[in-house]
């Protein structure tokens, strides 16, 4: 495989791990900000204890992906092949 190709992969694999880093942040900064003020997503949702297990379940999952693509921007850059396989 050419060096060209293996370069490109290698920014593309960073590229889409950055991406997952901020989505896994937006989803948790979103989570937070559900259990912070709930009072303008109570229309939505029917019942207070529903929307609080929403907003623990978005905070972990963010949590959880913002972690899974920090490690895989770290794997990308550095070619390790354990932080990608994470």
């Amino acid at each position: 495989v050419p060096m060209g190709v293996l370069s490109c992969m290698k920014y593309l694999m960073f590229i889409f791990n950055v991406l997952v880093f901020a989505g896994g942040t937006c989803l948790a900064g979103m989570g937070v900000w559900v259990a912070v003020d709930p009072a303008g997503f109570q229309d939505i949702v029917a019942t207070r204890a529903m929307l609080s297990a929403g907003a623990w379940l978005l905070l972990v999952v963010g949590i959880a992906l913002s972690l899974l693509g920090f490690l895989g921007c770290c794997g990308a850059l550095r070619r390790s092949r354990l932080l990608l396989l994470l």
